[in-house]
């Protein structure tokens, strides 16, 4: 498995490089000068009323900026979930009208973490590490779902989590 980029999840908000942001904005100033300035001179017959055109315009001016924003956020958001960024921005680029970027949101990859152990990059959602049997979350030790630390009892089958051999780094979390 590849390095993931280590980004802290409450980060989000910066997930959205500055080029892109710029490239947004230039992408929406140059479809606002398109619709207002050189198609209008183009035509021969009067165009739609004022309403339409400002709705419109806007409506184009404003999608051109948020694919170069989904793009920028594909570019950041893939390397901490180990995947290919080169892979997905062309991906984006290339299908037309924002469907690289639905795909990328269908086939993403769960986030990466590591394992406090042994170092391994794991899945967030793994109860285990799967080269050295650390426990890294709280789970039921009946039906294994993930609980929290100051539960008393399993949330979806009953089970008392006190008869469970919870780890010494989990019980000081719950206390």
């Amino acid at each position: 498995m590849r390095d993931p980029e280590s980004i802290a999840v409450n980060e989000d908000a910066r997930l959205i490089p500055w080029w892109s942001i710029v490239a947004s904005i230039a992408a929406f100033v140059a479809v606002e000068y398109y619709m207002w300035m050189v198609l209008p001179d183009q035509r021969h017959h009067p165009g739609p009323p004022l309403g339409f055109k400002i709705y419109f315009n806007l409506s184009w001016g404003l999608l051109a900026a948020l694919y170069f924003l989904m793009v920028g956020y594909v570019s950041k958001d893939a390397p901490r979930r180990a995947m290919s960024t080169r892979f997905w921005i062309v991906i984006c680029f290339v299908m037309p009208g924002g469907i690289g970027a639905v795909l990328y949101f269908l086939l993403r990859q769960p986030l990466v973490s590591c394992c406090p152990a042994c170092g391994t990059f794991v899945q967030s959602d793994f109860h285990f590490c799967p080269q050295c049997d650390y426990q890294l979350t709280a789970s039921c030790g009946t039906c294994f779902r993930t609980v929290r630390a100051t539960d008393q009892y399993c949330t979806r089958c009953g089970h008392e989590l006190s008869k469970d051999a919870m780890p010494a780094r989990l019980r000081v979390m719950a206390d």
